[in-house]
């Protein structure tokens, strides 16, 4: 049975089966269907290669009786014939009170795999095909509303036309956007926008990055130099070094999946195309991790939580993040 993406929450079926161009939009349903259910039910995120994982604890009782199970496999579309016929039976036989969930992201339609499951009458199926600029802008601005802030139609159109599809992009602007904000009721206008996506920026920007990428002792340089010659906002710098140590963390991930293209699955964009697969040698996805968590710490401090000059506190981040080791 196939529904459209709209309709497949509240979860009501043991097994689905999502697949499609839009990857933001289908694993963030797939993390809605595997949080729903039960409190307590074992909750299980694996790979095509720990399936028997899922068939241990499906069948663990538990010290106070019979546990739910909740099951994603995040990607199914690299499985091999072998994982795909475990795949398959799996799909077709999960007992009432569990939930399998199998994310195939791009996956290519000739796969027997594909056809197979979409034929299994057990398994609900739902297409995320990439949305229209439209679809999209409605998307972002009921996200933006949610989050209490506000935003001139303009800027709405630019987020709308600059991210199309990427969604854990925008919600990572929407994470700036409040902390800039600060509950002032700030009116974010394409130009305030623009500064927080890292647009119209000098390209020793990117040097600076890069840098930081490299654990580069010029990255300080650098930063001196986009502060006090160039006159860059700390804002925007720090929204660029996110967005980088971001596409770091990403690249890393699908990496580790097996992903043929770790930069077209992550869909890194800009200069980082060229530098990042150098780049990502010299960290592991912990320290990205932690880093990701300084500069969040940084941007509060340069929000106002801190009597430092905002030059000490981004120096202070940089020599951090350069001595990761």
């Amino acid at each position: 049975m196939q529904v459209s993406p709209q309709n497949i929450l509240p979860a009501k079926h043991t097994s689905y089966y999502l697949f499609g161009e839009d990857r933001d939009a289908l694993f963030e349903v797939a993390e809605a269907l595997l949080a729903e259910g039960e409190q307590d039910a074992m909750r299980l995120r694996v790979d095509v290669s720990e399936l028997e994982k899922i068939e241990v604890e499906s069948r663990s009782q538990g010290l106070f009786g019979p546990q739910a199970c909740y099951a994603l496999v995040r990607n199914a579309e690299s499985a091999t014939p072998k994982q795909a016929e475990h795949l398959l039976k799996l799909a077709a036989s999960v007992e009432a009170g569990n939930r399998l969930i199998l994310c195939a992201a791009d996956i290519t339609w000739k796969k027997a795999m594909h056809k197979s499951i979409l034929a299994e009458s057990l398994v609900v199926s739902s297409e995320f095909r990439t949305p229209s600029v439209e679809h999209f802008q409605t998307w972002v601005a009921e996200q933006i509303k949610q989050a209490n802030l506000y935003i001139e139609h303009d800027a709405l159109e630019m987020i709308g036309e600059r991210l199309c599809g990427l969604r854990s992009v925008v919600k990572q602007l929407i994470k700036r956007m409040k902390l800039y904000d600060n509950e002032e009721g700030i009116n974010f206008d394409t130009k305030l926008v623009g500064e927080l996506l890292g647009e119209r920026a000098p390209d020793d920007l990117d040097s600076f990055c890069h840098a930081i990428a490299m654990k580069e002792s010029q990255a300080v340089h650098l930063l001196r130099q986009l502060l006090i010659n160039q006159q860059v906002s700390d804002i925007q710098l720090l929204t660029w070094l996110s967005m980088r140590m971001n596409q770091l963390l990403m690249y890393l991930w699908y990496q580790a999946k097996g992903e043929r293209s770790p930069i077209q699955a992550a869909r890194i964009f800009g200069a980082a195309r060229q530098h990042i697969s150098k780049e990502v040698r010299l960290w592991t996805a912990p320290e990205l991790m932690l880093v990701m968590k300084n500069i969040t710490d940084a941007e509060k401090l340069l929000k106002g939580a801190s009597i430092e000059s905002r030059h000490m506190v981004l120096e202070r981040l940089v020599l951090q993040l350069i001595s990761t080791s």
